[in-house]
């Protein structure tokens, strides 16, 4: 195929506009590092029959938060909060570049990691973080599909809380639904018979930030909960793969000795959260955004 200087953003109806006019920040930097170096930028709406359409269209092409559908194809999504963002070629975030890399955590620089922490922290989260007390009580945020068990995990979400109940024989166990997600009936009805065969265990819907402040300690499949719980300096059990698992604990039904060293888990979670952002990811409100767009788009094999 001709046109290896042409790529096509393939965007929502939301997202689109904002794009267009050049008012995104990162997008209107990526187009900038895409047009220098040669490319010219067109913008398509995204849908079923676009993505089945791109892969016969010249050139690359770029997805927002969906999967790239062919070789010369690449996707972009923030990295848990803005204006951080990650350049990828699989929206699989366990297997993206900052997953398959080793923490170099004897390279951080300390006074500046934990200046970056407490920013961050009071910015995202106010005071809450500075609050933050280990109570008697787990929390477990729920994604969706309760009931299936999907690639990236160990087991069924339902599976994660019997373990959990059954690893930590003391504390309360409060397992909170996502808001934005919708539950079947048949996954509302497995979730109360569970509560009704362990007192322990509540059912209650959102309220991260409060239950964070509270928790002894976080277990999810890998909901980015367990990345914001860095905030709040506690520990997380990842019972599914994900990009940050490098300061995390991890566990299978087979296999729940995390719950035995959770107590006593305390990594450099300002160092990691400062190399993760900062080193690993697009910090698109920084001066060197250009300069990381270009070393992922490299990396991703559109710049040679």
């Amino acid at each position: 195929m001709s046109g290896t200087r042409q790529i096509t953003f393939y965007l929502d109806d939301d997202l689109r506009p904002s794009v267009a006019a050049g008012e995104h920040n990162f997008f209107a930097r990526l187009q900038g590092v895409l047009e220098e170096a040669g490319y010219a930028v067109s913008l398509r709406a995204t849908g079923a029959a676009a993505r089945l359409e791109a892969p016969l269209r010249d050139g690359w092409a770029l997805f927002h938060m969906e999967a790239p559908t062919h070789a010369r194809a690449l996707t972009v999504r923030r990295a848990y909060h803005y204006p951080f963002w990650a350049i990828e070629t699989t929206d699989r975030r366990w297997d993206w570049h900052v997953a398959r890399t080793p923490f170099p955590s004897g390279e951080v620089p300390r006074r500046e990691a934990d200046g970056f922490h407490r920013r961050w922290a009071r910015r995202l989260f106010g005071d809450a973080p500075g609050a933050a007390r280990q109570q008697d009580m787990v929390y477990i945020p729920l994604q969706g599909r309760l009931l299936e068990q999907r690639s990236f995990q160990s087991c069924t979400p339902l599976q994660m809380i019997e373990a959990t109940l059954s690893a930590d024989p003391k504390r309360r166990v409060e397992a909170r639904l996502h808001p934005k997600e919708t539950y079947t009936s048949q996954e509302l009805a497995a979730l109360d018979a569970l509560a009704a065969l362990y007192p322990r265990l509540t059912v209650g819907i959102g309220g991260m930030e409060e239950a964070l402040t509270r928790c002894a300690y976080v277990v999810t499949m890998n909901s980015s909960v367990a990345f914001d719980a860095m905030f709040f300096r506690k520990p997380a059990i990842l019972f599914g793969q994900i990009d940050f698992h490098h300061v995390m604990l991890t566990a299978t039904p087979g296999n729940l000795s995390a719950f035995d060293r959770v107590a006593e888990h305390a990594p450099d979670f300002a160092g990691y959260l400062w190399w993760y952002w900062q080193r690993m990811s697009v910090n698109a409100g920084h001066e060197d955004a250009e300069a990381r767009i270009r070393d992922a788009l490299t990396r991703c094999g559109l710049l040679l």
